[in-house]
């Protein structure tokens, strides 16, 4: 298992309270409030003219930011007023810089939120864990232009859901790492511009917290770079079984893992094999039993589900796992309260509704459901959506942002698992495997920015966008 990049790490809230308080052996809780309300103003004089200004301010930390803002908007010359919807604790670091703010205090919000030019929402940040107050909230649906420090109050840090009520903030500036919150949706849709500043904390003090969630992007894993001595074997072979009736998908999946980069690919046909080998010639269709194809040591990945039907899974699955190999399962091999029969793959890749149909109606959250899943059955867990998730047995989660709409269309899933497939026969970790098949697949899509493609052009951009995997950059941390 590599060590994943610390630049891509989530932290829960909770987890940021732990770094807070490390933090503070070194550098002040006033300090730290300082260097984040100077990131928050830098940022707003960045983006909006000089206009006035309510700062909505809260009894902790986040409030205490709010006040530092406050205070420097106005040392720019900026018309500012604050509200404290509730005292600091008196003595608290949040009350230290509410006694530094020595501008206009409103003790009736309500009147000026619909005049301001500007709404700093700084209550709660990203640890509320219950619903918003119905008069804070009733106060923010009135703001117009809303920046949010930290995170949108009422957004849940954590899971992304919305506690009641949250505001549709403009900007959200949050500090030295992102939470899970500020990209799980419907969370994501909620902070707007997300922007992570650095007030001072060291990446060292990541070694005190068991990081277990990461933002899906290159760096967190390598796809590995082709060699001027590289052969078919070498790049990795891919077997899909083949439906008797369906039989589109499995071959959508078989172009895929050739156009990201399979060296071999075979179908094995459990139907008609004419209708297969007609189909292209880039691939080959086996002719020898499913035994004999297993004896093959080369081929060790395997897709089983696209475009089969239940009791073809019910079939071939059980042979696949005893045989050892690594399986990547879709489609027909979710079925309905059946993930014992799961267990033995290597990654999953439903989506919500088939992820319910095997393992029941999501009742908190996708990423706790994802990881339970991913326990239950040992196997890596691809929970797609807009917000695709990837859990391991291990607990570690990605959580992916880079997907489009574009990707909504029959057939998608099915190129994706002969990306991960593919991956997996470089001989990348599972996870990894899974975690960068499903930015590839992202790609793929955003490649299509022009025009609403079908799965089968889709595949087409596939080489593009896994050699664009392996320099793209994105940086998180401004």
């Amino acid at each position: 298992m590599t060590k994943p990049n610390l630049e891509f790490a989530l932290l829960t809230p909770t987890q940021m309270s732990i770094v807070d308080r490390h933090a503070a052996r070194t550098i002040s809780i006033i300090e730290l409030m300082e260097n984040a309300g100077w990131a928050v103003t830098q940022e707003i004089l960045k983006r909006y003219r000089p206009c006035s200004v309510l700062v909505l301010c809260g009894p902790g930390n986040n409030g205490g930011d709010g006040y530092v803002v406050a205070r420097l908007l106005a040392q720019a010359g900026w018309a500012v007023y604050v509200s404290s919807i509730a005292n600091p604790k008196s003595g608290s670091d949040a009350d230290i810089a509410a006694k530094q703010w020595t501008g206009m205090v409103v003790d009736d919000p309500e009147s000026y939120i619909k005049k301001v030019g500007l709404v700093i929402d700084a209550v709660f940040g990203a640890g509320l864990n219950k619903d918003l107050d119905l008069h804070i909230a009733n106060l923010l649906r009135k703001a117009k232009h809303v920046v949010a420090i930290d995170m949108p109050s009422g957004v849940n840090g954590e899971t992304g859901q919305i506690m009641g009520y949250a505001p549709h903030a403009e900007l959200t500036v949050t500090f030295f790492k992102a939470k899970p919150g500020h990209y799980l949706l419907p969370g994501r849709e909620y902070r707007g511009e997300l922007v992570v500043k650095d007030i001072g904390i060291t990446f060292e003090i990541l070694s005190q917290i068991e990081l277990k969630c990461w933002l899906n992007e290159p760096g967190l894993w390598q796809i590995p770079t082709s060699e001027l001595t590289d052969y078919k074997y070498r790049r990795g072979t891919v077997s899909v079984i083949g439906g008797s009736q369906m039989i589109g998908a499995a071959r959508l999946s078989a172009h895929a893992a050739l156009n990201s980069g399979a060296g071999l690919v075979y179908i094995f046909a459990l139907g008609n094999r004419d209708c297969y080998s007609a189909s292209s010639p880039c691939f080959i269709v086996d002719h020898d039993s499913l035994e004999t194809a297993l004896k093959d040591l080369r081929r060790k990945i395997w897709v089983c589900g696209p475009g089969l039907l239940a009791n073809e899974v019910n079939e071939i699955l059980p042979q696949l796992i005893a045989a050892n190999v690594k399986i990547i399962a879709d489609a027909g091999a979710f079925q309905s309260d059946q993930y014992d029969m799961l267990k033995g793959v290597s990654i999953i890749t439903p989506h919500i509704g088939e992820f319910e149909r095997v393992f029941g109606k999501i009742k908190g959250d996708k990423i706790s459901a994802a990881r339970l899943a991913a326990k239950q059955i040992g196997s890596v867990v691809v929970l797609k959506g807009a917000d695709t998730i990837i859990a391991s047995p291990d607990g570690r989660v990605a959580i992916n942002q880079h997907a489009s709409s574009r990707l909504a269309t029959a057939g998608s899933g099915d190129t994706l698992t002969g990306i991960v497939a593919t991956l997996l026969a470089t001989g990348m970790p599972v996870w990894e495997s899974a975690c960068a098949g499903v930015w590839v697949h992202g790609e793929a899509g955003l490649l299509c920015d022009h025009s609403w493609p079908s799965a089968e052009i889709l595949t087409e951009n596939l080489g593009k966008a896994r050699d664009n995997a392996s320099i793209s950059k994105n940086i998180v941390n401004l």
